[in-house]
């Protein structure tokens, strides 16, 4: 054992930390700038984050809407690692503010009205009889560490196929926290070794995923994220953000314990999402498009892509960037107990096993989790 852990600590040295999500090297010369959502920090302020390469400053403009075009607020200067932040005002009606440098533009955001509720979550979103919900979870993951209090990293389990697996590490090279996103990595090792205490035999992949196991769980109510993943078209990657029954209050076994997959992405598949509901003792006998999973929701690989849960004793309704993607009303008792939140990069299985195409490392970048009730 002494011998065994003396090897993992020499590969894991080796390793290269994750880059910084969406950073380019000091000698790129392609501008990019990203803008990150608005944050709310009082009934008149909002405060507007990003990251820009090549430029050490950014033009912060608001859209005009009686001018029909954009207008320059101000100018901000970055840091030495790129990231930039400023406040912009809440007024009487949402505003969008996008930042630029050079030929570089970002996304547009929104920055909520005065008069928009809000609390931790941001703007409060509208239930369908027009009251608002009410925020449980939000997590932004700023800082540089992870929230231990809210996230436990898993060690115990691998993934990928039965040649082909990552063991699950707690360490920095798959799981780490910075620029104000999660950062969850599958790599190769440069000396195969055992996982999981020796659980499982010699492998050089190791990954990154995390669950708020006995630390977080609820039972209905609407979850968001926020990902992106690494663009590639051949086999071999695959991405979840899902929801497993709390063992606190469930002794069922699976899959009639229920799982609900609110977004599995699959490199084999470059521009899909697939969310699928686990259910009934011979989990409805297999995929049914349109009651258990969807093949049709839209999700290009390498941008950030929104998954949006909505959740009651009588419904399960599926987003994929404001899209609906599935709905399933069968109020199974599966789905009426508390759930925790997981968030996973794996190798692939079956057609989409890892065949050493798709590069890697490969990164599942999480901006944000929400929740509501």
């Amino acid at each position: 054992m002494r011998k065994m852990l003396a090897s993992l600590l020499v590969a894991i040295t080796a390793l290269t930390p994750p880059p910084s999500a969406g950073a380019e090297s000091s000698a790129a010369t392609k501008v990019r700038v990203r803008l990150d959502a608005p944050r709310t920090v009082d009934h008149d302020t909002a405060r507007l984050r990003g990251k820009v390469t090549g430029r050490d400053a950014v033009s912060i403009q608001r859209y005009a809407v009686g001018r029909g075009r954009w207008i320059r607020v101000k100018r901000v200067r970055v840091n030495r690692t790129g990231v930039f932040t400023t406040t912009v005002p809440r007024t009487g009606r949402w505003q969008r503010y996008r930042a630029t440098a050079g030929p570089a533009v970002s996304v547009p955001r929104r920055v909520p009205a005065a008069s928009d509720p809000v609390d931790a979550c941001g703007i409060r979103p509208r239930r369908t009889d027009g009251s608002y919900w009410a925020c449980t979870l939000a997590e932004n993951f700023t800082g540089s560490e992870l929230n231990r209090e809210v996230w436990m990293p898993q060690t115990f389990f691998r993934s990928g196929s039965d040649t082909t697996w990552a063991c699950y590490l707690d360490h920095p090279s798959v799981l780490s926290v910075h620029d104000g996103a999660l950062h969850l990595t599958v790599r190769r090792l440069p000396v195969p070794l055992p996982c999981a205490g020796g659980r499982f035999a010699l492998t050089p992949y190791v990954a990154g995923s995390v669950a708020t196991y006995r630390l977080f769980s609820q039972q209905y109510g609407r979850l968001e994220a926020r990902i992106k993943n690494t663009a590639t078209t051949a086999p071999g990657l695959q991405e979840s953000f899902w929801l497993w029954p709390d063992d606190r209050y469930n002794d069922e076994p699976w899959p009639a314990a229920g799982e609900i997959d609110i977004a599995e992405t699959y490199s084999q598949f470059p521009d899909l999402a697939v969310p699928y509901l686990h259910y009934t003792e011979n989990d409805n006998g297999g995929p049914i498009p349109g009651l258990n999973t969807a093949w049709d929701c839209t999700a290009q690989r390498g941008v950030f892509n929104t998954y949006t849960l909505q959740w009651s004793a009588t419904l399960l309704e599926i987003r994929v960037n404001g899209t609906s993607c599935l709905v399933n009303t069968s109020g199974d008792p599966a789905f009426r107990k508390p759930y925790i939140i997981a968030l996973t990069q794996l190798l692939g299985t079956g057609a989409n096993e890892y065949d050493g195409r798709a590069p890697l490392p490969a990164t599942m970048t999480v901006d944000y989790v929400k929740v509501w009730e």
